[in-house]
């Protein structure tokens, strides 16, 4: 069983541990990657070969932990069994936290597996933090909230999207998984600066940045997780890491075209050091003003 591990301690980039790369991982102690994340649902209530490989696995490395079932923004109740069944999986990993997605995902007990948006309504705010804030006292780790990528507003906004993940991550009081490649492609279809988007953000909530890659579908572009991550989305995981000013995990997201593992080693070693250049101390002229 895995200690609890201080969040200080999980830095640099990490990978997803998918089911394709288990038998390789299990077999090397020396892969060089810092922590793996996976999904609670994969694994809670599962059995067989591959659920004792990432067992074993999640047993030595360190793990964040990130949902992808519980529909935080829908109003369907939590499912008592399983919120216990995540904190006792939470607790034995040693994650220091756990994230879930600001979204819904289900209706009327139904999954639609799909990460879909709500309204940008004060209503809807007001909805998502009771819900964060109930979520979180049934956790025994900090609870963190993922943006995600939308394609059409849900209803008629009273905000922008930035302004409604504020109020609910300052509401809440939860932490904030910043996916920084979820932002780029709300960029692009929407038409708005990704850098004066963060500008504005409470970035002192962040835990932890997701990175991934997406694919243009004519006019659309989408957040596909199955191409490498392209230079500007790495440029914006550097300007979001040099206006923290302190190290947090980023996590390289795959979930389709999923490369062999020596590939996706050699990725995330190319991020990584995009990742140590952003930290990298840099000598600035006493006068000199810091600009955004």
């Amino acid at each position: 069983m895995a200690q609890g591990r201080s969040p200080g301690s999980f830095q640099g980039v990490g990978l997803g541990l998918r089911r394709a790369h288990l038998e390789e991982v299990a077999g090397q102690e020396d892969h060089g990657v810092p922590f793996w994340e996976t999904c609670p649902e994969n694994l809670i209530g599962d059995g067989g070969r591959h659920h004792r490989l990432a067992s074993a696995i999640l047993d030595r490395d360190p793990v964040l932990t990130h949902g992808l079932a519980i529909s935080l923004g829908g109003f369907d109740p939590w499912d008592g069994d399983y919120l216990r069944e995540l904190d006792r999986f939470l607790v034995r990993t040693g994650t220091p936290w756990h994230s879930e997605h600001l979204c819904f995902t289900g209706v009327d007990g139904s999954c639609l597996h799909e990460l879909l948006p709500l309204p940008f309504t004060r209503e809807a705010a007001r909805h998502a933090i009771a819900r964060a804030r109930d979520l979180q006292g049934r956790l025994s780790v900090p609870l963190l909230l993922e943006n995600i990528t939308y394609y059409a507003h849900l209803g008629v906004p009273e905000m922008d999207e930035a302004a409604f993940i504020a109020e609910v991550l300052e509401g809440a009081d939860v932490g904030w998984l910043l996916d920084v490649n979820n932002v780029y492609v709300n960029a692009l279809n929407f038409g708005f600066d990704p850098k004066a988007w963060l500008a504005r953000m409470p970035l002192d909530r962040v835990s932890q940045i997701h990175i991934a890659g997406h694919r243009k579908f004519g006019s659309i572009t989408v957040d596909t997780h199955g191409a490498d991550v392209i230079d500007p989305v790495i440029e914006l995981m550097q300007w979001t890491l040099a206006r923290l000013g302190r190290p947090v995990p980023v996590l390289l997201e795959r979930d389709n075209h999923i490369p062999d593992f020596g590939d996706l080693l050699a990725e995330r070693a190319r991020i990584q050091v995009a990742y140590d250049a952003a930290l990298a101390p840099t000598e600035t002229a006493p006068t000199e003003a810091v600009r955004a």
